[in-house]
């Protein structure tokens, strides 16, 4: 069952940090948009679709574009650092997560900046250079695959030879579901 605990705990964290980087960069709209008097018509976060926030009114659009790569990077790392600091057994699925969400953000605006979709596009048209975000994915990409350096053991791959705790593999399990569940009550489209 070596193999099964490992699968599980690596496919759910995959969808646990995918679906949490979109909550997170979300979060990092809405609180950018609070901060500076915007208000927020809804946010999607439908686990099939890909996550937005609309906003009704948005006296700062840039902030607020910017407000969701930073906070979907920030929010993470700040997590995976309380969980270090308490020494948490589960430590390791955090920083996979914050390493995600590092590069995933970093990637969304690099890329987006060519096709100017989301985010990137919002800056662009705001008057950000393409190199500037650019610049954000060639330092948040690469901070991300180093957070995920060394991690793979404890995912059972190298040496770990297959084997992961089982409480870690079904605790990201029954995270993942959870996220899939809030994403259909709260965010569907």
């Amino acid at each position: 069952m070596k193999r099964g605990y490992q699968s599980i705990l690596i496919g759910s964290a995959f969808l646990a940090s995918w679906l949490g980087m979109q909550a997170t960069h979300e979060c990092g709209h809405v609180l950018g948009a609070w901060l500076t008097g915007g208000q927020v018509a809804r946010v999607v976060l439908h686990p099939l679709t890909i996550s937005r926030t609309d906003l009704a009114e948005n006296p700062h659009p840039l902030l607020v574009a910017w407000s969701g790569a930073c906070g979907g990077i920030v929010f993470p790392c700040v997590l995976y650092w309380f969980a270090r600091r308490l020494r948490a057994s589960f430590a390791f699925v955090i920083r996979f997560f914050a390493g995600s969400c590092l590069i995933a953000n970093g990637a969304y605006l690099s890329i987006g900046s060519i096709s100017q979709v989301g985010d990137a596009g919002d800056l662009i048209r705001l008057g950000y250079p393409a190199w500037v975000l650019w610049i954000f994915g060639a330092i948040s990409v690469p901070t991300g695959i180093g957070i995920w350096h060394g991690q793979g053991q404890h995912f059972g791959l190298g040496v770990a030879n297959g084997h992961v705790r089982s409480e870690v593999a079904f605790a990201s399990m029954v995270t993942a579901l959870l996220l899939v569940l809030l994403g259909y009550l709260v965010g569907g489209e």
